[in-house]
């Protein structure tokens, strides 16, 4: 029935009349769901890509925090690592995300990977302020002291009792290297713990543009692959812990409490890297973890080199063994970035400046 008794009904038994009295007035009970329909999809898919693709400053807080947030460790929990937590709050981003990285006193010496790896945020595309939301672990007061005196964010991770010396240079694969790994993977889990998300970063990674703009929001972990294989979402890829972003849900906590029980099941002298890669496909479904393996066109190294410096975000010394080798290869790649910034656009965008193939690393 219309409207108005003198109104002429949309659906009517003349065509003609159909037509034109909802071309004049149009049935908008059938429109309205329809544009709504149209217009809620609209949103949602802006609203994604936007929080897939801008810098992780500008994301949407309540997007950022995508998921079951973990729940905050108890007081007494949290005690013991109160300075931590304190710091954490320092240098996290709104979202609650903290790069962190950690140094020895071999790492820490001057002209060594700390000031490398510092310089590379001052000379990349935007990264400089991205050096307020780094906390730097120091595992020996040497490297702390030496921290202090160069960055504002700093924290001192002692080893455990009667655990190793981590202020010297440690070798692939040693007793101390291990121990020293399995020590980080625990401090990751403590990180999430406290609430925060976390990016880590060895600190052998050249740091050149944002590459959190990589990482979708719906990755509760993102990692990189020596060799990545092309499907961002393919167990296949073999994960390089030396690139890690983690968010903070209980699922991720849970997560890393079942990879360090599986330690266990494999031989000693297995890393955890290696144990990740036999057990991620078990724990991400068992969990509900989506693990993201990140581009090497965009996070690469030296194992699967590339010369696309102008996708590029980060640069890992990676199939390389010994801190001499990668401060020398290193500094190849911090002079061939100079050169690609220095370049005339034309230049940069003809692809015409490449990395200089490592020198003294074993890849």
């Amino acid at each position: 029935m219309a409207l108005f008794a003198n109104e002429t009904p949309c659906f009517s038994p003349s065509p003609r009349r159909m037509f034109l009295a909802c071309k004049a007035r149009g049935d908008m009970n059938k429109l309205l769901p329809v544009i709504a329909f149209f217009l809620g999809a609209a949103l949602t898919a802006a609203i994604i890509f936007l929080g897939a693709t801008l810098d992780v400053n500008g994301r949407i807080s309540g997007l950022a925090s995508w998921g079951n947030v973990a729940h905050p460790a108890p007081r007494n929990e949290v005690k013991p690592f109160a300075e931590l937590a304190q710091l954490l709050k320092n240098a996290s981003m709104e979202d609650n995300t903290v790069i962190v990285t950690s140094i020895n006193r071999a790492y820490a010496a001057p002209g060594s990977l700390l000031d490398l790896f510092l310089e590379s945020f001052r000379l990349g595309e935007g990264t400089a302020r991205l050096l307020d939301h780094v906390l730097i672990v120091a595992v020996d007061p040497a490297a702390l002291r030496r921290c202090r005196s160069v960055h504002r964010h700093c924290y001192l991770l002692g080893p455990p009792d009667g655990g190793a010396d981590y202020s010297v240079e440690k070798y692939y694969m040693t007793k101390d290297y291990l121990e020293m790994m399995w020590a980080r993977n625990q401090f990751q889990q403590t990180i999430l713990e406290l609430g925060f998300n976390f990016l880590f970063t060895d600190i052998d990674i050249m740091w050149f543009r944002n590459p959190l703009r990589h990482i979708m929001i719906t990755s509760d972990i993102a990692v990189a692959s020596d060799y990545f294989n092309g499907d961002p979402d393919s167990l296949r890829n073999n994960p390089n812990g030396g690139f890690l972003y983690v968010r903070s849900m209980d699922r991720t906590v849970e997560f890393y409490r079942q990879w360090r029980a599986a330690r266990g099941q494999f031989p000693a002298g297995t890393n955890e890297q290696h144990i990740l890669t036999e057990v991620q496909a078990q724990l991400s479904r068992r969990l509900g973890v989506r693990i993201q393996f990140l581009d090497t066109a965009h996070c690469g190294g030296f194992c699967q080199l590339t010369d696309d410096l102008h996708s590029v975000s980060t640069m890992h010394a990676n199939c390389c063994t010994g801190l001499a080798n990668k401060v020398h290869d290193l500094r190849s790649v911090l002079r061939d970035w100079r050169n690609y910034t220095a370049a005339p656009p034309e230049v940069r965008r003809r692809g015409l400046i490449g990395w200089t193939k490592p020198g003294k690393c074993i890849h």
